[in-house]
C-alpha cells in the first residue's frame, strides 16, 4: 500500500473520531446512529494509523506531500 494521506488529513480524521467517541460515552448519541458513527470513527482511526485511504485510490486522490 502506497501512503496517500498527509498529516493534516490524519489529524482531522483522528479529531473527528475522538469527538464521536466523546459523544458516545457521554450518551449524547445513542442507538443505531451511535453504532454507525462509531464504525466510522474506527475506520477513521485505522486509516489514520496506516496513512492509507482506500476510497482515495479510485479517484486518484492523495493528500500526502509529493516527493519530487
Amino acid at each position: 500500500m502506497k501512503k496517500n494521506m498527509g498529516s493534516t488529513d490524519k489529524i482531522i480524521r483522528t479529531l473527528i473520531a475522538l469527538v464521536i467517541a466523546v459523544l458516545y460515552f457521554t450518551e449524547t448519541i445513542s442507538g443505531t446512529t451511535a453504532l454507525i458513527l462509531l464504525a466510522f470513527a474506527i475506520i477513521f482511526l485505522i486509516t489514520s494509523f496506516i496513512s492509507f485511504c482506500p476510497l482515495y485510490v479510485p479517484f486518484g486522490l492523495s493528500t500526502s506531500k509529493k516527493k519530487e
